[in-house]
C-alpha cells in the first residue's frame, strides 16, 4: 500500500503529498493546510500497549500508525533524539492527578517549559530528515528559512529546536510588549548562530498575519530563492508536522491512565484543553478519531473568547471583537488557524465549504458555518471562557486545596473544566510551568487584582528573582534551570520592526545577508 498522503482543505493544491513533502512546505499550495487521506484506526488493545513502551517508543508507533514516508529505523532514531534527556523527566510528560476524577497532564518539562516542547523538540529532527530524504531524491535542492509567528511560547521552542540545525536558519516574531519578561528574556538570550528574533509593534495577531502575507508573497519568495539560495517554511501550528506530535501525548496519556489503574479501559475520558490557536485541542480531536475512547473535548478561552463564542453559537466573528491582553498570553489570539482543519473534517470534507469560509474571515472578518456542521460542533465540543479575575482566583484557589501551583493558561482550563464537566474523569492539559508567568502567578497568591501594578519592591525583581520569591513563599522547589538562568544570560536580540508585509521583509533579508556574509 502506498504511503499515507497529505490533501489541502481548501482543495487549491495540484496534487496531495507524502509526509515529507508536507512538514517542508508548512502551508499548502492555495493557502489551505495540509491533513492526512487516511486517518488511522487503533483498537482498545492497541492504546493499552502503548503503556508498556518509553514515550520515545509510543510517539514512534503513532508516526508508523500515519504511515509516514520516512523509514522505521529513522522514525524510532529521530524519537530518541526528540525525548529523551533534553526533559527533565523521564515519563517525558507525566501525569498529576489532583483528585480520583481530575488529572493534570504535564506538557512542560522540555528544555522551555512550555508544551511547544512537545512537538518542537520532534518537528525540526523530522523536517530535516524530511529535506535530506527530498534531496538525496532529486527534489529539492536548496536550504529552509522558518519563519515563526508567537505569542509567546512557540518562539522559544522553535528557536531551541531548530538551533544550529543543519541546512536550516530560523527568525521568530513577538509582539513587542506582549509577552512576560521571562518568555522574552528566553527569545532574546537563544544561543545558535543561525537565530534571529525580532519584536514587532502590534498584538499576536498582527505577527500572525505579517508571516502569512510573507508566505503568501510569490516575488518575495522568488528573490530570496535566486539570492540566498533559501525557501521560507513554517513551524507554526499550520505546519502538520507540529500537530502529529501533540496526537501522540493524547493517546498516551489515556493508555497511561488506564495502566494506572485510573481509568477502566474503553471508560470514556473528557479533556479539558486552554487554547487560542486550536491546535492543541485538535489533537484530541484526530485521538478520539482515531480510537481512543475520549468523551467531550472542552475548549477553554480566557476573555479571547472567539473560540467559545463560535463553538456555542456557530459563528465566528471578530469584526468588531477587540483584542485583550489577559494573564494567558499564549492564548491571546483572535484567528485561530487550526479550526480550519477542524470544520474540514466535521464538514466531511468539504473543501469548497472551507475556501468560502475562509475567504469570509479574510473579507468580512466573520463567517457562519451551515446547521449540519454546528450540529457536529456541538456534538463533540463544549466551550467556556474565564475572565481574567476569576483566572487569578483559580491558581490560588487550586494551590490551597492540592497544594499544587497553576500557570494561568492551566487555571483557564482547570476552571473551564470545572464549569463544563459531567460524569466523565477530566484530563487537563497543562501548557506551561507556573515559573514562566511569575508576576501573574504573585498576583494570584496575594491577591492583586489582574493589571494592577505590584508592590513597587516586586516589581522592581527581575522574572528569575521573582520567581525565587515565590518559590521561598510556597515552598516550590521546581523551578526549571532554563528558566532559573536567564538573568546571567547576554541579551542577543533587541531589535523591534513594524509589523507590514514589507518590513517583515525587509528584517528577514537583513538576516539572510548577514547569515551569507
Amino acid at each position: 500500500m502506498a504511503h499515507n498522503l497529505y490533501t489541502d482543505t481548501r482543495g487549491r493544491a495540484k496534487r496531495p503529498v507524502p509526509f515529507t513533502q508536507a512538514v517542508i512546505d508548512g502551508l499548502a499550495e492555495g493557502g489551505g493546510l495540509y491533513v492526512p487521506e487516511r486517518i488511522p484506526q487503533l483498537s482498545l488493545d492497541d492504546v493499552r500497549a502503548l503503556a508498556d513502551q518509553p514515550y520515545a517508543q509510543r510517539a514512534a508507533r503513532i508516526y508508523r500508525a500515519f504511515d509516514v514516508d520516512l523509514p522505521a529505523d529513522v522514525v524510532d532514531e529521530l524519537m530518541a533524539q526528540a525525548y529523551g534527556d533534553n526533559f527533565d523527566d523521564e515519563r517525558i510528560c507525566p501525569i498529576t492527578s489532583l483528585n480520583a476524577t481530575t488529572h493534570v497532564l504535564e506538557l512542560w518539562h522540555g528544555p522551555t517549559s512550555a508544551f511547544k516542547d512537545m512537538a518542537l523538540q520532534c518537528l525540526p529532527k523530522f523536517f530535516s530528515a524530511s529535506a535530506k530524504q527530498l534531496r538525496e531524491q532529486g527534489k529539492l535542492d536548496h536550504e529552509f528559512m522558518i519563519l515563526v509567528a508567537t505569542s509567546g511560547d512557540t518562539g522559544k521552542a522553535a528557536l531551541e529546536g531548530f538551533r544550529d540545525a543543519e541546512g536550516v536558519s530560523i527568525g521568530v516574531m513577538y509582539p513587542d510588549g506582549g509577552v512576560s519578561d521571562i518568555q522574552f528574556k528566553q527569545m532574546a538570550t537563544q544561543r545558535g548562530e543561525n537565530v534571529q528574533v525580532w519584536g514587532v509593534r502590534g498584538n499576536f495577531d498582527d505577527c500572525q498575519t505579517g508571516a502569512k502575507n510573507v508566505f503568501g508573497d510569490e516575488a518575495f519568495a522568488a528573490r530570496l530563492l535566486e539570492e540566498h539560495g533559501v525557501a521560507l517554511s513554517s513551524a507554526n501550528s499550520i505546519n502538520w508536522g507540529r500537530l502529529i506530535p501533540q496526537i501522540v501525548y493524547y493517546v498516551s496519556a489515556y493508555a497511561q491512565l488506564v495502566a494506572d489503574g485510573k481509568l477502566g479501559l474503553g471508560d470514556e475520558l473528557d479533556v479539558c484543553v486552554p487554547t487560542g490557536n486550536f491546535g492543541n485541542i485538535l489533537a484530541t480531536y484526530y485521538a478520539k478519531r482515531m480510537g481512543v475512547p475520549l468523551g467531550m473535548l472542552f475548549c477553554a478561552s480566557n476573555e479571547n473568547r472567539v473560540l467559545t463564542d463560535f463553538i456555542n453559537t456557530g459563528t465566528y466573528d471578530i469584526s468588531e471583537r477587540d483584542f485583550v491582553l489577559t494573564p494567558s498570553p499564549s492564548m491571546d489570539i483572535l484567528v485561530s488557524s487550526n479550526l480550519e482543519r477542524q470544520l474540514f473534517e466535521l464538514t466531511g470534507r468539504d473543501a469548497s465549504a472551507i475556501a468560502g469560509w475562509m475567504d469570509d474571515l479574510r473579507e468580512k472578518r466573520r463567517f457562519r458555518v451551515d446547521e449540519g456542521t454546528f450540529a457536529k460542533v456541538r456534538e463533540t465540543f463544549a466551550s467556556d471562557s474565564v475572565d481574567n479575575a476569576t483566572c487569578l482566583v483559580t491558581i490560588k484557589r487550586v494551590f490551597d486545596e492540592h497544594d499544587y501551583l497553576l500557570d494561568p493558561h492551566t487555571a483557564v482550563a482547570y476552571q473551564a473544566a470545572e464549569n463544563l464537566r459531567g460524569e466523565n474523569p477530566v484530563l487537563i492539559a497543562s501548557t506551561a510551568h507556573w515559573a514562566k508567568f511569575g508576576d501573574n502567578v504573585y498576583r494570584a497568591l496575594h491577591g492583586i487584582a489582574p493589571g494592577d501594578l505590584l508592590p513597587d519592591d516586586v516589581a522592581a525583581l527581575s522574572g528569575c528573582a521573582l520567581n525565587e520569591l515565590i518559590a521561598r513563599e510556597t515552598g516550590a522547589t521546581d523551578i526549571p534551570r532554563g528558566l532559573a538562568e536567564l538573568d546571567a544570560l547576554p541579551i542577543r536580540f533587541e531589535e523591534v520592526v513594524e509589523g507590514g508585509t514589507g518590513d517583515i521583509e525587509a528584517a528577514v533579508t537583513r538576516f539572510l545577508e548577514r547569515l551569507d556574509a
